[in-house]
């Protein structure tokens, strides 16, 4: 099992760990911070270093219960002890962009009630479906003017562990129309913009909203009768 160091701290961004697996698809550690992908957000890139040699870490996944980092040219061997080094810019931007949609989402929930029925991210855009029926022609500025109030705010961002009961005892902690946890899972990874957001999710944050910049609404569509989507944008 790979220790998720993504999971502890959102900032680490050079690390050190031990190959306990190489496979024709990539290379398995014992602890990484490379992020491997989920819930939207797409996974993290860099480097890894051992012995003089550098390679480029270009996907990574989990697959079969490990978490797998591919490789090119080459690999570390089993035993090695390699230096992780994640792309930064990428990461931090995707961190922008996933604390964004969380306030989106909060603001969304707080404000209109509506439970998210999809969403995608890239650094610096993403998009999130809504289960609305209508749409007024000045919503999209109604919530661009509530959201970037909420980052204004400062509000911090933490995260914690619960048994899974617990977790699901809290009230609308499930934001997503249909329920993505896995049943197998026995504990559950909580994330809380203090004062606005409290959901179960996987990824990387921010430790304080204002840190985002400014959240742009560039787009909004009907996805369906009682699905709309929102598209935003984040700016410096």
């Amino acid at each position: 099992m790979t220790e998720a160091l993504y999971h502890q701290d959102s900032y680490i961004q050079t690390f050190e760990a031990t190959v306990t697996e190489v496979r024709d698809d990539g290379v398995v550690l014992d602890r990484t911070a490379f992020y491997p992908g989920g819930g939207g957000q797409p996974n993290d890139v860099g480097t890894l270093s051992a012995g003089g040699q550098t390679w480029q870490v270009t996907k990574v996944g989990r697959k079969d219960g490990a978490v797998v980092h591919q490789l090119e040219g080459g690999a570390p061997a089993v035993g090695d002890v390699v230096t992780g080094v994640i792309d930064w810019e990428r990461r931090h931007n995707l961190m922008r962009t996933h604390t964004a949609l969380h306030v989106l989402c909060g603001v969304i929930w707080r404000d209109y009630g509506a439970q998210v029925t999809g969403g995608d991210m890239q650094p610096l855009a993403a998009r999130m479906d809504f289960e609305f029926e209508h749409m007024t022609a000045t919503f999209a500025e109604e919530v661009e003017e509530l959201v970037n109030r909420e980052v204004a705010e400062g509000r911090p961002i933490g995260t914690r562990i619960l048994p899974r009961d617990e977790a699901m005892s809290i009230p609308d902690l499930i934001r997503t129309k249909i329920n993505l946890l896995p049943e197998g899972i026995t504990e559950v990874r909580v994330v809380e913009i203090e004062g606005l957001d409290l959901q179960a999710d996987g990824g990387t944050h921010l430790a304080n909203t204002r840190d985002v910049g400014r959240i742009r609404i560039v787009g909004h569509e009907s996805k369906g009768r009682i699905n709309k989507r929102l598209r935003i944008q984040i700016e410096d």
